[in-house]
């Protein structure tokens, strides 16, 4: 690896985790700490990328404690159940009474939640982070620029460390493997060394667990066994807790959602309650891994089972393969262990641990009631679990999930039959194809007076290629700019980084569905968004009509970017900063690539593009309009 630049391509009640935040010291927001470690790798500046870049990950990881603490603190504080202070008697009609009793409880755990996360991480206002940096910590981004820095200082340890967790998560990644090859024949780098700092504690437990286990090292499988099903059960109230978020809108839907009280309260408490079915699909989830493990918790008790026996622990084997009979109580195997244990030493020797049946019951009657939702609302439950009995689930969705299976097993029957004669078509139509040309045929008219054509596809060195000008108006310019001016956010659409492509210059940019946002809260005017939209459509229609599109054409998403030049780093530059190109794949000039990931999208076939630039003291707004454009040509 070059060291020039590189580019960052139990068995008891769990208990709650202390707080290792100040109560006096307001988180600073790991986005604004995740951006400023950005800029520092591009000035080349090392030690403030990881200073940076480390407390983007701590103060993250913090957030989530103080989140899942407060929650868990304030459902502890203010439980369901007992009636209003205020009732003494029972009078008629006292349910719309009760029923404050229940909302008193639901505010007061609401101001519990506030006030305990206000003091503890600051105003939550200053902690809303966008998807897209959202997304770059989900993929553990932090850690490839971290590997560099390291590697930058010669902390080799650290840099392996940070790759390998970059890795595990991102395994397609070319550069990385590489770099993690060139890891391993350098002296001083231990295998050691190679670790996944993102990893769950229950995960490595259960994983070192299983490696004692296959070496038949049985006492201390059981120590990391027992620790991991220790901390499953707290990852598993964290997880639970952080499910009990804002509800979730789902794209454009929050635009047409209307429900009263209780629907939308049975809608929201829904999506809780499928959220933390889901964790225990989650904590089953471990990087490098494509699939969780299958029957990930009950599994645990199995392999203590087992590993008690060759310990001689009959008493505690016993306690093991009745709490796993809790999950598959007709599992033969341990049931025909327990017999034995029965036989040796007593039925009533021990009996199965209590917060594994606390935990299940909590669970089945979650089912319950996601269920009765899916019949009754028709809201989608999937149960991830395959200990479930089956009586948990309505007869007449059993009996239409059977139906359902026989219908798909019947369809891919049919698919495959059709596959085999579409295949045959193919060949056919293989042997007396035409030209790609010949079939969409360019030169329709442009809809509008005012839009010029530019360039053609033979101009274009291709085909369906295209260049128009002339789409937007001076007055529209300046509304669009309006619009960027007031709601563009920094890095909006390049993965939270101000900078994307050279340190140069700034990215900021909004879509239409927050466009749409702002307009509805007052942030812009309505106006401006719905020209935004309408400009997008203007192209689609444009679009169809020029290449005389057999089927209608769709986006894949507009985006209004405004690029404005740094001045204190316009100095000395020779290069053309950001060149247009199609955007279905990444190009690495270096290797002579183009790769097929995100954010780039290989499925989309045409490409608009909407930039405000800025230069100096003055805007230059222009419209481009892409169809699969070579890269070597730039909208400037």
């Amino acid at each position: 690896m070059d060291r020039g630049a590189v580019r960052p391509g139990l068995f008891s009640s769990a208990a709650l985790l202390p707080l290792s935040t100040d109560d006096n010291v307001i988180l600073e927001p790991y986005d604004l700490l995740f951006d400023t470690a950005v800029e520092a790798y591009y000035k080349g500046d090392w030690m403030t990328v990881i200073l940076n870049m480390e407390r983007a990950l701590r103060n993250k990881a913090a957030i989530r404690r103080v989140k899942a603490h407060c929650r868990i603190i304030c459902a502890n504080q203010s439980a369901f159940g007992e009636p209003l202070s205020s009732i003494v008697v029972t009078i008629p009609g006292a349910g719309s009474v009760e029923d404050l009793g229940f909302f008193q409880k639901i505010m007061k755990r609401a101001d519990c939640v506030n006030t305990c996360e206000s003091d503890k991480i600051g105003p939550p206002t200053i902690h809303k982070i966008t998807e897209d940096v959202d997304l770059e910590f989900k993929k553990r981004t932090p850690y490839n620029y971290l590997q560099v820095a390291y590697f930058k200082i010669n902390k080799l340890d650290k840099a392996v460390a940070a790759a390998n967790t970059f890795f595990l998560a991102n395994p397609d990644h070319m550069e990385m493997r590489q770099n993690l090859d060139y890891y391993r024949m350098m002296s001083g780098v231990q295998e050691e060394d190679f670790k996944d700092l993102e990893a769950w504690p229950h995960m490595a437990e259960f994983l070192a667990g299983k490696r004692y286990y296959s070496s038949d090292s049985f006492g201390l499988a059981i120590d990391h066994f027992e620790a991991a099903v220790e901390d499953y059960f707290s990852a598993d109230q964290e997880c639970r807790a952080l499910c009990e978020g804002a509800y979730d809108y789902d794209g454009y839907n929050y635009m047409e959602y209307s429900a009263d009280l209780f629907q939308s309260m049975t809608d929201h408490y829904m999506q809780i309650l499928n959220c933390k079915q889901s964790c225990s699909v989650e904590l089953a989830s471990t990087a490098g891994k494509d699939k969780p493990f299958e029957d990930f918790l009950p599994s645990h008790f199995n392999y203590l089972q087992f590993s008690y026996y060759n310990s001689e622990k009959y008493e505690q084997a016993i306690e093991c393969a009745k709490t796993y009979l809790l999950f598959h109580p007709e599992e033969e195997v341990m049931n025909q262990n327990l017999a034995y244990y029965s036989a040796v030493l007593g039925e009533d020797k021990a009996a199965a641990i209590p917060v594994v049946k606390q935990h299940i019951q909590q669970s089945l009657l979650e089912k319950e009631l996601l269920y009765f939702a899916f019949e009754v609302f028709g809201i989608t439950f999937v149960d991830p679990d395959s200990w479930t009995p089956a009586d948990i689930m309505p007869l007449k969705l059993r009996e239409k999930q059977k139906a359902d299976r026989e219908t798909a097993a019947r369809i891919t029957e049919e698919i495959g039959n059709l596959m085999k004669e579409i295949e045959t078509m193919v060949e056919e139509k293989n042997k007396e194809s035409t030209d790609i040309a010949k079939i969409v045929r360019e030169g329709g008219p442009l809809l509008f007076d005012d839009i010029k054509f530019t360039m053609s596809s033979k101009q274009l060195n291709g085909s369906q290629r295209v260049l128009l000008d002339g789409f937007i108006s001076e007055g529209e310019c300046r509304e669009l700019t309006r619009l960027s001016n007031a709601a563009a956010l920094k890095g909006d659409g390049y993965r939270g980084l101000p900078s994307p492509h050279s340190p140069s210059e700034s990215f900021q940019g909004i879509t239409v569905l927050k466009a749409i946002k702002f307009g509805q809260e007052g942030t812009v005017p309505l106006k401006s968004a719905r020209l935004f939209f309408d400009m997008s459509e203007k192209v689609r229609r444009v679009l169809e009509s020029y290449f005389r599109l057999d089927s209608p054409l769709y986006f894949s998403y507009s985006h209004l970017v405004c690029r404005s030049a740094i001045d204190e780093k316009q100095d000395d530059r020779d290069d053309l900063s950001h060149p247009v190109h199609a955007d279905n794949c990444l190009l690495v000039s270096e290797l002579n690539k183009c790769i097929k990931e995100p954010p780039a999208y290989t499925h989309r076939d045409y490409r608009q593009r909407q930039r405000a630039q800025s230069h100096s003291s003055h805007f230059l707004t222009r419209l481009c309009f892409l169809v699969k454009l070579h890269p070597q040509y730039r909208c400037r």
